[in-house]
């Protein structure tokens, strides 16, 4: 059968209740984020892989789930600091976001001294449309002088206050893109790095699914 974007929604809120049953002994004691987050992207997969059938991540684009229907990137991170980092592509993607949706687990990790065994419980499940996987801040200022008949020189003046990355050319491209075609509102907060660093507080704190965002948990 093959994979749907309602079937990953679905499959993933199944996958966390499965999940946090077990008992993962070679991660007991551990503080790597990124072991963690490997281990239960794979589970994961290998969690949708038994019943459904999809194009395996390529590492080459650094999606998880890259078929044109799914186009989905798995992100896992601790509920202590919710963040991850991703690949930076362009100034572009502060504004009209990642190019990708994504899909993000929040879990709390716990060790039990009885059993020398680590479980997690998962306090955040949410997917994120693609459209909404741009900057928050960016994006409301933005539109707050579109609203006020905002021109080039303004939005180039925003960019060069907030360090957009990007020469003349760029932010002038972009102004002019944003004028043609206003972003919507993101919902991630993506500070300027050679990585983008992507945080979820505003996801994980938000209280039900809004337009572009699905929460599961």
């Amino acid at each position: 059968m093959e994979l749907t974007l309602d079937i990953v929604k679905k499959e993933a809120l199944k996958f966390c209740k499965h999940q946090e049953k077990i008992k993962v002994p070679h991660l007991y004691g551990s503080n790597d984020g990124k072991a963690v987050g490997t281990y239960i992207e794979h589970e994961f997969k290998k969690f949708i892989a038994k019943k459904y059938s999809f194009q395996g991540g390529n590492s080459a684009r650094g999606i998880d789930l890259p078929g044109d229907e799914i186009l989905t990137d798995i992100k896992v991170t601790s509920i202590r600091q919710p963040q991850s980092s991703c690949p930076f592509k362009s100034a572009r993607q502060k504004v009209y976001g990642l190019g990708y949706n994504l899909l993000l687990f929040v879990y709390e990790k716990n060790d039990d001294p009885a059993t020398q065994t680590a479980s997690f419980k998962f306090v955040s499940c949410a997917f994120i449309d693609m459209e909404r996987t741009a900057d928050f801040q960016t994006t409301k200022q933005i539109n707050d002088i579109l609203k006020n008949d905002g021109n080039i020189d303004d939005l180039f003046a925003f960019f060069e206050d907030k360090n957009i990355p990007g020469d003349e050319i760029v932010h002038t491209q972009l102004a002019e893109e944003i004028l043609a075609s206003p972003p919507k509102q993101g919902y991630l907060t993506i500070s300027n790095a050679l990585q983008w660093r992507l945080q979820y507080k505003r996801i994980v704190d938000m209280p039900q699914s809004i337009e572009g965002i699905d929460k599961i948990i």
